[in-house]
């Protein structure tokens, strides 16, 4: 059948011409090849860890007392108690004003008057007067005339002298030097722990500072006696600051990577993510 033999042939050409195509086209299961300059991260597994805490303590010497004193009086009316308070009172800061006190150390912290009462047994309260009680809180910067002062205060009329408390104006040079100490002192417990396990100290992975009252607390010493007519005697000691930090670091075996370096994506912070060339 002559008729038909244009037709064959024509679909023969289309085969063949098709088949260049065909032997190109990528097999549907081969798999990207990796992007230049980088390379796959081995995974070792998860990275063991060690937290410990570090403490440290710095002294410093006071250079400032803060003291509350106040006078107390007692009247027949609550007028009169009030009144012989005030003048009372007004002699003492003029005392502190005289011996050197500044005015922005000088400070009012409580102010009360209350009835007097006489209990018996048996019998109803009965009022007998009121009481009148002023304080105000001083900070003195001369430790070593801290003494004379007292004594020249309650000649005054302070008949109230609640407490004393030392302190340091810059404290800074302690608490870093706290601070510092308690750092080795972490490090120094983690590689005994470290060693103990039958392990190597790798890399620091965090650090951070306990926070006590807003920071390292100053642990005040002092004694305060009183004497006859001499100054009265006044110990200011020494100020211990205290510091306290949590360190957390890698552990290797013995026969790890030096120094324990990063080869595993927890230990490299990034999971998944291998590092460029």
């Amino acid at each position: 059948m002559p008729q038909f033999r244009p037709l064959l042939t024509a679909a023969t050409l289309i085969v063949l011409g098709a088949s260049p195509l065909l032997a190109q086209a990528p097999a549907p299961d081969t798999p990207p090849a990796p992007p230049m300059g980088h390379h796959v991260m081995k995974h070792h597994g998860p990275v063991a860890k060690l937290t410990v805490t570090g403490q440290g303590q710095a002294w410093a010497q006071p250079d400032m007392a803060t003291i509350t004193l106040g006078v107390s009086t007692r009247a027949a009316t609550a007028a009169e108690a009030m009144t012989q308070n005030a003048e009372q009172q007004a002699k003492v800061i003029e005392t502190l004003k005289a011996e050197g006190i500044e005015a922005r150390d000088i400070q009012t912290s409580g102010l009360n008057l209350s009835p007097v009462m006489d209990y018996q047994d048996g019998q109803p309260p009965k009022l007998t007067g009121y009481g009148a009680q002023n304080s105000v809180t001083v900070r003195v910067r001369d430790i070593a005339g801290l003494g004379a002062v007292l004594d020249k205060l309650v000649a005054s009329g302070a008949n109230e002298i609640s407490g004393i408390a030392f302190s340091r104006e810059d404290m800074a040079e302690a608490e870093d030097k706290a601070r510092s100490e308690a750092v080795a002192d972490a490090r120094r417990r983690a590689e005994v722990t470290a060693e103990a396990a039958g392990m190597r100290l790798g890399r620091l992975i965090s650090l951070s500072e306990e926070q006590s009252g807003g920071g390292p607390r100053p642990m005040m010493a002092m004694r305060a006696e009183a004497a006859g007519a001499a100054d009265t005697p006044i110990e200011a000691g020494e100020l211990a600051v205290n510091a306290s930090v949590t360190a957390v670091f890698a552990m290797r075996p013995v026969d790890g990577p030096e120094g324990g370096a990063a080869t595993a994506p927890e230990d490299a912070g990034e999971a998944g993510e291998a590092p460029a060339n």
